[in-house]
């Protein structure tokens, strides 16, 4: 018999799942082929049964945590407005694939980016930060993770290497108040690589070059197809 739940409700419900499973990781309730495994079977899920299956014998978070991170921060020059409300989890996922966040956004209170076999890219230079500190986990496995971080941001980076790389070039206590946006890096690499670096608004980034290959393919591509055209024309000039 069909799962009667909306496709909407059960896309929300395998959201929080992942959100569950990779704060019970980073708590060590997990081992990483048992984190892996279910997440997995998360992304798999067609049911709310399913999804419920894979957190309920994991150790529930406080209530108290959870209303901590909901709290509305005091407003401060250069924050969001007093009206918007961070939100408490996001996760990034790249299996086998890409993912990108830049420009203007605005980060959760706690994110997760998560890379297996692929890769994630978390521009932080235009981002809306609140007063206090911001947290991001990072884990790749045989992936990679890239943090781009504006010189005047105060960053906190601890991670852990194995068979990897966990690297943060150019990051330095800022002297910024005590209320000012702080952004806390931490996870692990098992060989892959995290690699937080200080960017200016001008500086040159992964980005940059990932866009000049693709302008340069397609206008390869619009040559070719002008040599084409042209050669069919003198073709049929010929005839």
């Amino acid at each position: 018999m069909p799962d009667p739940t909306p496709p909407v409700a059960l896309r929300a419900q395998r959201e929080r799942t992942i959100q569950t499973l990779c704060d019970e990781f980073a708590a060590d309730h997990l081992e990483v082929a048992e984190f892996e495994q279910r997440l997995d079977s998360a992304n798999r899920a067609l049911t709310m049964a399913d999804l419920e299956s894979l957190t309920a014998d994991l150790p529930a978070r406080a209530a108290a945590a959870e209303a901590a991170r909901l709290a509305p921060a005091a407003p401060a020059a250069g924050s969001p407005p007093a009206t918007w409300r961070q939100r408490a989890g996001q996760v990034f996922v790249g299996i086998m694939g890409g993912v990108t966040r830049r420009g203007r956004w605005q980060p959760a209170h706690e994110s997760t980016a998560i890379a297996v076999m692929g890769g994630i890219m978390l521009d932080f230079r235009e981002a809306q930060l609140p007063p206090g500190e911001t947290v991001v986990h990072a884990f790749a496995l045989m992936g990679g993770v890239s943090i781009m971080v504006p010189p005047e941001l105060n960053v906190e980076v601890n991670g852990i290497g194995i068979m990897g790389g966990f690297d943060h070039l150019n990051v330095t206590p800022g002297t910024a108040a005590p209320d000012a946006p702080r952004l806390h890096i931490d996870g692990v690499a098992i060989m892959g690589g995290v690699d937080v670096q200080v960017k200016g608004p001008n500086d040159p980034t992964p980005w940059d070059s990932h866009h000049a290959a693709h302008a340069q393919r397609h206008e390869e591509r619009r040559r070719l197809r002008e040599e084409a055209r042209r050669l069919r024309d003198e073709w049929r000039r010929s005839r």
